[in-house]
């Protein structure tokens, strides 16, 4: 699959100049968690990337739990761990994508293309016995790593209006389906979806470092065929990168919401819908 690299293949290139390993781990309940599980062991080479400080924005009334970073920030802050134009990019995280897809997807958002993430992330890693270090390596600081932002990449809060009354667009809630329908929210102020949104939880494409096959990501996603347009929320831009990932591998073209749920309920006048 083309944004993933397995084992075999980080294992063979890992010494190569111009490749960069990332560790995305990180625990939304526990905000030094990532960076703990690295110093207690991580892939010889790999550079920490930080949830909370690197890959999350200022929080403000509007904008979702983990609004986007400033991207020039973000952009300063790959060079400082040695990214350039021509390096190649594996993220890992403890296997179930969404932290290691969040920093995929901001780094795709930012014009850069060689980027992948690790199949089975650091829970298959350990399984399978490979080692790790307590080790950390100093990057070469890097001057030539250009922003180019994909604005096609992004949807905002008015084309979420406009395409719940669309029968063209696809707005798709990554959410489990408890918190889609209304039955529970742990996180935000009212509990439901966004009116017309379908249900697609993220968590159905991956089990504990597994993925499931092309022919299953084909399969689930065909329903979306017959759209002009897609838009993947989840509850604050996270998850919803999962969908993004394999939205891709099936050949759509999908638009991230980044505010999700959590932005869509800071605004008073937002209709919300319960099963």
């Amino acid at each position: 699959m083309k944004n993933f690299v397995t084992q075999s293949w980080l294992l063979e290139n890992r010494l190569n100049d111009d490749l960069i390993i990332l560790d995305a781990r990180a625990e939304l309940n526990d905000a030094n968690a990532g960076f703990n599980q690295y110093k207690e062991g991580h892939i010889s080479g790999a550079h920490f990337v930080s949830m909370e400080n690197t890959m999350t924005g200022e929080i403000g009334p509007h904008g979702g739990r983990h609004p986007l970073p400033d991207m020039k920030i973000f952009i300063d802050e790959m060079k400082n761990l040695g990214i350039n134009d021509s390096s190649t990019l594996v993220i890992y995280d403890d296997g179930n994508l969404a932290m290691a897809g969040r920093l995929w997807w901001l780094l795709k958002y930012a014009g850069k293309d060689n980027v992948f993430l690790l199949e089975g992330g650091m829970k298959h890693w350990i399984d399978n016995c490979l080692k790790t270090t307590t080790t950390t390596t100093k990057p070469r600081l890097s001057t030539s790593l250009n922003l180019n932002l994909n604005s096609a990449m992004i949807a905002e809060i008015s084309e979420v209006k406009t395409a719940t009354a669309s029968t063209s667009t696809a707005i798709v809630d990554s959410r489990a389906h408890e918190r889609y329908s209304g039955q529970i929210e742990p996180l935000d102020k009212l509990p439901g979806h966004i009116p017309n949104a379908l249900n697609y939880p993220w968590m159905d494409l991956v089990n504990e470092g597994t993925i499931i096959d092309i022919e299953n990501i084909n399969e689930k996603f065909k329903s979306l065929d017959k759209y002009e347009e897609i838009i993947v929320h989840c509850g604050s831009g996270i998850t919803g990168t999962v969908n993004m990932l394999f939205m891709e591998e099936a050949g759509l073209k999908p638009k991230l919401y980044p505010g999700g749920y959590s932005d869509w309920v800071s605004y008073d006048d937002n209709e919300v819908v319960k099963d």
